[in-house]
């Protein structure tokens, strides 16, 4: 065989291998195209269920409904996460596609560290942060609650941050009060319940005893928290029952008592 013929062949082969690949390529890329969307799977990036899976599901449905069945390549991942994102009591959220035809969302909850009731309304919760979030009665959690009339204007169901830095300011406050509480384990256990009066004053509840702790607005907290140790090693030493029902420690270097 001459070189003439066995350079011919070999192109010949070569050119039929370059256009099986194409083809192969080809098919393939349309397979994966046609792949459509199998269902909905939802994990947590925490133990807390305050957003079930079908509250996922049901998001989805009311606002990008029909993604289950659309061609993968044909999904807005983004627009899902933005529709979660959207919804108060979810962090963050992040869709992917798997190899299984399914689509992932991992969900990270915002956690409630407080829940304001104010008198005559359903109350909401508030993170760490001072975000503002309305209350789901599929999934009530146990934190500590401040009632009476709070100094805070948001309509039912509102989401965010307070609408004015003193309400804002105030929020901040009180969960700085509320984590020094936590942290201490003598006032952890003896506080069961506070409530701001009309005057915005905060007022404390012990467990044991009549009196109603006034300290006004919520800073200085270790300072009128000494002046209730104070009252109690020095007014109160000794005697089983309460002489008074008022202690307000509101004021620097003050404990006044009334019957």
């Amino acid at each position: 065989m001459n070189a003439r013929v066995r350079n011919t062949i070999l192109w010949i082969v070569l050119a039929v291998l370059l256009c099986g690949t194409a083809m192969l390529l080809t098919v393939s890329s349309i397979g994966h195209n046609s792949n459509c969307c199998e269902g909905l799977r939802v994990e947590y990036a925490d133990k807390l269920r305050f957003v079930s899976e079908n509250d996922i599901k049901e998001y989805l449905d009311l606002s990008y409904p029909g993604y289950i069945g659309k061609r993968l390549d044909s999904l807005n991942l983004s627009k899902i996460e933005a529709i979660l994102d959207d919804k108060s009591a979810i962090l963050k959220s992040e869709a992917f596609i798997t190899p299984d035809n399914m689509i992932n969302v991992r969900i990270s909850q915002r956690h409630p560290v407080l829940r304001f009731q104010k008198s005559g309304s359903k109350g909401f919760y508030v993170d760490s942060r001072g975000y503002i979030f309305p209350i789901n009665d599929k999934c009530p959690i146990q934190v500590p609650i401040i009632d009476g009339e709070l100094p805070i204007h948001c309509p039912e169901g509102f989401k965010g941050k307070a609408s004015t830095v003193q309400e804002a300011t105030w929020i901040d406050h009180v969960i700085a009060m509320m984590e020094w509480i936590k942290g201490n384990k003598t006032w952890k256990e003896a506080i069961v319940q506070i409530s701001v009066t009309g005057d915005g004053d905060i007022v404390l509840v012990p467990r044991i005893g009549r009196e109603r702790f006034i300290i006004g607005y919520p800073d200085e907290i270790e300072a009128k928290f000494g002046r209730i140790e104070t009252y109690y090693e020095s007014v109160k030493s000794g005697a089983r029952d309460s002489l008074y029902t008022s202690v307000n420690v509101k004021y620097d270097k003050q404990i006044i008592c009334r019957k």
